[in-house]
């Protein structure tokens, strides 16, 4: 009778154990993170070390009674009470803990990695140093010396310490994806494939105009002074130089202009040498299927878009108009002026583009 009184008593406690939400951790919560490997009754200890769960044995015993499912290595955020019993089938289902984190458009290598600095995420350096091998994309761009251009702006939801390489694979992993429905979409034939031109001039689409609208003109006006073995004269270009070497200050200055670097497109012909940003779905349209236009030229029109002309004379007097409004109020897009023949341009004409001392 004793053994009995005693068997049920130690049943009944293990029930209560196991079924009644407990919370012996502070009010701000707990995080518990479970190793890879694990076994159940390591996981039952970590829990009751942390005051997750009342009884380390009653959790192994409701475990055991489950063994086609398997509790899931990663870290676990507990901030309520909560029963053994569902504290079992959150770590069995995987909800680990995760914050988002969102790469925008157009964002650098060094602006992502300021930005998980900031979160708290990792170092900048961390982050740069898995940036900087692009073993990641040797089937997509064999010559790219980092991952710039290929970590796919969007939201991820991170733990709260992310390896540096596992986020950089997931990012390249998503820019793939991306881009084959991209292409497929856009139905460009398996014999463009991805090509770092591409990406690269989607990158100074990108930065040159927020307007999604704009960005297959700009993109066609790129490839028109390409055509012609004119300079790009992309001022944002410039600033990647300068972010290289940790020379930007967050203004762009007509000496800046002289920056000895390959991306620097005021005094070397042809794209950059690799992309200057990571863009978007849009800009990567645009740089494969640009606008087919005479326009050679654009300049801000201070309402975040541009003036686009074909000839000097004209973007001279886009210039002009642009220089007053800067002085007066907000420019409104004057009326599109029918395109003329595409002119026989002179190497050394240089654009003025958005933001461009000059």
């Amino acid at each position: 009778m004793l053994l009995l009184i005693v068997a049920a008593a130690v049943g009944a406690y293990l029930w209560f154990s196991v079924e009644r939400p407990y919370r012996g951790f502070p009010a701000e919560g707990v995080f518990v993170d479970l190793p890879h490997g694990a076994s159940s009754r390591t996981v039952s200890r970590l829990l009751a070390q942390n005051d997750v769960v009342r009884s380390a044995i009653a959790f192994e015993i409701y475990a055991r009674r489950h063994p086609k499912r398997r509790l899931q290595a990663g870290e676990y955020f507990f901030d309520q009470p909560i029963s053994g019993h569902d504290v079992f089938w959150r770590i069995a289902d995987g909800h680990i803990y995760e914050q988002p984190f969102t790469v925008r458009e157009g964002e650098t290598m060094f602006d992502i990695a300021r930005d998980l600095q900031a979160g708290k995420f990792m170092s900048a350096t961390e982050f740069l140093t898995a940036a900087k091998n692009p073993e990641l994309i040797h089937d997509l761009a064999p010559d790219a010396k980092t991952l710039e251009g290929f970590l796919y702006p969007a939201t991820y939801n991170l733990p709260r310490h992310p390896a540096a390489n596992e986020l950089t694979a997931e990012m390249v992993k998503k820019f793939k994806e991306e881009w084959s429905r991209i292409r497929s979409t856009a139905q460009i034939a398996p014999a463009s494939g991805l090509t770092e031109h591409l990406v690269t001039l989607a990158s100074l689409v990108e930065r040159e105009t927020p307007k999604p609208e704009e960005r297959p003109l700009v993109s066609g006006v790129f490839e028109n002074r390409l055509g012609k073995n004119m300079r790009l004269q992309c001022d944002p270009t410039v600033i990647y130089a300068l972010e290289q070497t940790g020379q930007y200050n967050g203004t762009l200055t007509g000496a800046d202009l002289k920056v000895d670097s390959l991306y620097n497109t005021y005094e070397h012909s042809g794209l950059p040498p690799g992309p200057i940003g990571n863009p978007g779905e849009e800009s990567l349209r645009a740089a494969m299927t640009p606008t087919k236009t005479s326009f050679l030229y654009f300049v801000a029109n201070t309402q975040g878009g541009h003036f686009f002309a074909a000839t000097l004379e004209e973007h001279n007097r886009n210039v002009t108009k642009y220089r007053q409004l800067l002085k007066g109020p907000a420019a409104t897009q004057p009326p599109a002026t029918p395109e003329p023949s595409p002119p026989t341009a002179k190497n050394s004409e240089r654009p003025q583009h958005r933001g461009a001392t000059q």
